[in-house]
């Protein structure tokens, strides 16, 4: 709600601006058009039009100038967004133990690069659960209203840490990210959810806090 309000208060006060240009240049306009048609012969005139020509002509590339930064601003073509997607695999290793490899998938939907230096990968442990874990778990979210998700207990986390100029990823462009998990072979389902910052982000309307993906993955105990 906080971004829509934005947009539209943004989208409000640039178009008040626009009009308001536009009503200077008109009546500049139908000035230059009054002034060549009632003093033609007037010595005076060719210098007063110039001068009003020339404020036409700067007011309009101004005019111009702010329409570009207006549609740019208000419309995001200079706000970096990533789409996280995640491919997941697993396979068993030992007689305890099962390797996990998720990688996040970052493509690059917007019009500028997208410079990456801090996120993280989590793993979290949904099955098995027992009756008496899942009753505070269903309390916290659904009941308590403690927390918007589901407190699964946590399996591993993993920093994702880069230098300046490491991770980059062009507009267009996709990039695989990928971390290894290994986990006791007893669970068999698992939440995971990476999470990556981003580094342009303030507290304006326009931009994301980062971006995220979430996925849930069974272990085949067949295999």
């Amino acid at each position: 709600m906080g971004r829509l309000r934005g947009f539209w208060m943004g989208l409000r006060e640039g178009w008040r601006t626009v009009l308001i240009a536009l009503g200077v240049l008109f009546f500049l306009i139908v000035l230059d058009y009054l002034l060549f048609k009632f003093l033609p012969n007037s010595g005076d005139f060719k210098d007063v039009s110039g001068i009003i020509q020339s404020i036409i002509t700067a007011l309009a590339i101004v005019m111009a100038g702010y329409f570009a930064l207006f549609k740019l601003r208000i419309f995001r073509d200079l706000e970096p967004h990533l789409t996280v997607s995640h491919e997941i695999s697993h396979r068993f290793i030992g007689d305890s133990y099962v390797h996990i490899s998720v990688t996040a998938l970052l493509h690059n939907r917007s019009k500028v690069k997208v410079e990456l230096r801090e996120g993280f990968f989590r793993l979290q442990k949904i099955a098995p659960t027992t009756d008496e874990d899942i009753h505070p778990l269903y309390e916290q979210v659904f009941i308590c209203k403690k927390y918007e998700d589901i407190q699964w207990p946590l399996l591993d986390e993993l920093k994702l840490t880069r230098c300046k100029g490491e991770l980059v990823v062009e507009p267009g462009e996709s990039h695989p990210e990928t971390h290894e998990f290994i986990v006791l072979r007893e669970v068999r389902s698992v939440l995971a959810y990476t999470y990556f910052k981003d580094p342009e982000y303030s507290s304006g309307p326009e931009s994301a806090e980062g971006w995220h993906a979430t996925s849930v993955y069974d272990i085949n105990i067949c295999e």
